[in-house]
């Protein structure tokens, strides 16, 4: 029996051991929030889908993770999300420091719920 992994498998395998390990757990923390979702490559980087529809890109770099768009979120999940928002629609969490993926479950929740309304 042969397996066949995805485009998003190939992806997070060009990384060291431990990255890998941190994509693996950003992957599945979204598709925690968004069960039903998809993935592809897309801009050279695996996106997580929605009904078909692109709802969120990320990416793994020398010195952190990048999720985009990530676009204003309310006052109180903004505030914690400010430390690492890098740009006005990027967010880039240190390898060094550790990927807050509690934070990445509301970051996606908030943006389902905007996709939902």
């Amino acid at each position: 029996m042969t397996t066949q992994t995805s485009p998003v498998d190939e992806y997070i395998a060009g990384f060291p051991a431990d990255v890998q390990s941190i994509l693996q757990t950003v992957r599945s923390t979204i598709h925690g929030v968004v069960p039903e979702s998809g993935e592809k490559i897309s801009y050279k980087m695996p996106t997580i889908t929605m009904d078909g529809k692109a709802l969120l890109y990320f990416a793994g770099w020398k010195h952190h993770v990048g999720m985009y768009p990530v676009p204003r979120l309310d006052e109180g999940l903004e505030g914690e999300v400010a430390p690492y928002r890098a740009s006005k629609d990027t967010v880039k969490f240190p390898l060094k420091s550790g990927v807050p993926f509690d934070l990445v479950e509301r970051i996606v929740t908030e943006m389902v719920r905007r996709r939902q309304t």
